[in-house]
C-alpha cells in the first residue's frame, strides 16, 4: 500500500504559556479524539444541524468568526499545530462556543475514518499550504483522490469552499475538482471573513481567489 503524503509539516512554533494551557485544560472540553469509528454530530453538540467540516483552521480567528455568526450550525475544525489549536480553543471558550469543535490530527484520516459518506453540508478549505516550488507540488491537499473523498463526504447540494493566493494552486484546484464526477462548479462563491492569511498575501500583491463546488444531485 502506498504511504500517504503529508500535505502539512508539523513546524516546530512557539506554544504560548496560554495556548499549552489550553491544549491542557481546554482540548478535552472542545476536542473530540481521533477515532477509527464515525463521530455522532448530535451526540457531539447535543442536537441535529448542519455540519460543515473547516480543514487548517490555522490560529482559529476566522473559524471562530465564522462559528459564532452562525449559530445553527455546527463546525468541526482540524488542525494539526499545537499554537493555533491552543489559540483556537481559547477564542472557543471566550466567545462559549458551542457548535464548534476541535480535532488534532491529519485531516485526509479524519474524513476517511471519522465522517461518514453524504453527512456534510459543507467543507472549507481556506489558503492551505500551497507547496510553491514546483518539485513539492505533489504535497498539495488538492489532488484528485482527495477530491474524490471530499465529495464522498458531501450530502447532495453540499458545498467546498476553497480559498488561495496563489494562481497557480487555484487552477490546479480549479482543474482537480472540475473533473471529479460528484461536483459541479457554482456560479459563484460564499462570502467569508478575511483571514491573516489572505491578508498576508494581499500585502505581497497576491490576486485572492475563491472556488465553490457543490456535491451533484443524485
Amino acid at each position: 500500500m502506498t504511504t500517504q503524503i503529508r500535505s502539512y509539516v508539523l513546524r516546530q512554533g512557539r506554544t504560548t504559556p496560554s495556548q499549552a494551557l489550553a491544549l491542557e485544560k481546554l482540548l478535552p472540553v472542545h476536542g473530540i479524539p481521533f477515532s477509527n469509528e464515525a463521530v455522532n454530530p448530535q451526540a457531539v453538540f447535543g442536537r441535529s444541524a448542519p455540519l460543515i467540516l473547516e480543514i487548517g483552521s490555522g490560529m482559529g480567528e476566522t473559524t471562530a468568526e465564522i462559528a459564532a455568526a452562525h449559530p445553527e450550525i455546527d463546525y468541526i475544525a482540524i488542525e494539526v499545530h499545537g499554537p493555533g489549536i491552543g489559540s483556537l480553543l481559547k477564542k472557543i471558550d471566550a466567545l462559549t462556543l458551542k457548535n464548534l469543535r476541535v480535532i488534532r490530527h491529519d485531516a485526509v484520516e479524519v474524513l476517511e475514518r471519522m465522517i461518514a459518506d453524504g453527512s456534510l453540508a459543507g467543507i472549507h478549505l481556506f489558503f492551505p499550504d500551497p507547496w510553491p516550488k514546483k518539485r513539492h507540488h505533489k504535497r498539495r491537499l488538492v489532488q484528485p483522490p482527495f477530491a474524490a473523498l471530499a465529495a464522498r463526504k458531501l450530502a447532495p447540494s453540499g458545498y467546498f469552499h476553497a480559498a488561495t493566493d496563489w494562481p497557480d494552486y487555484a487552477e490546479q484546484m480549479d482543474a482537480v475538482l472540475s473533473a471529479e464526477p460528484m461536483v459541479e462548479k457554482a456560479d459563484q462563491a460564499k462570502g467569508r471573513p478575511v483571514t491573516k492569511f489572505e491578508r498576508r498575501g494581499i500585502g505581497l500583491g497576491h490576486p485572492v481567489r475563491d472556488l465553490l463546488f457543490l456535491r451533484r444531485q443524485e
